[in-house]
């Protein structure tokens, strides 16, 4: 699974995005972390091989989840699905 970083200021959370690389609105996701200096990690999940893909499936669900992109899990516990501002900024504080 190729995880990509980004880097930013804020570092104090643990933020990974499952997201597909043809996704508008995964893409506004990434800007917005990016554009508020978010540290974070993406998977671009339709670029993975079948195996990875199965197991990000399993931890999406296992979190609660539905598979719909862009997923944001941060701290490996509150996960957000959609492109929802008002919880990014709220759950990281910014």
């Amino acid at each position: 699974m190729k995880i990509q970083k980004v880097q930013g200021q804020n570092n104090k959370n643990k933020v990974r995005v499952y997201a597909l690389s043809t996704c508008a609105w995964c893409k506004m996701t990434k800007q917005f972390l990016k554009d508020n200096n978010i540290e974070y990690e993406y998977v671009d999940v339709n670029l993975c091989s079948d195996e990875d893909k199965d197991k990000i499936k399993e931890h999406i669900l296992s979190k609660g989840g539905s598979l719909s992109y862009p997923t944001i899990i941060i701290n490996d516990k509150t996960l957000i699905t959609g492109f929802r501002k008002d919880k990014i900024k709220e759950t990281l504080q910014i």
